[in-house]
């Protein structure tokens, strides 16, 4: 299966639908977008990072 090149747009897009959706899953929000669930994920887990967040405080 070849690997679909999704834009910035899109990837950004689906990260803050994600995020913005109260009990949302990777698997109901990637299956809406038609994309895979570990690509969405990887895709959130970046984009956390990216702005300095962690899905779970050590303090």
């Amino acid at each position: 299966m070849a690997m679909k090149d999704y834009s910035d747009e899109f990837k950004a897009d689906a990260v803050a639908l994600y995020e913005s959706t109260p009990g949302a899953t990777y698997k109901s929000i990637a299956a809406d977008l038609g994309v895979n669930r570990a690509t969405l994920r990887e895709w959130v887990l970046r984009d956390r990072e990216r702005r300095g967040v962690t899905a779970k405080s050590r303090h």
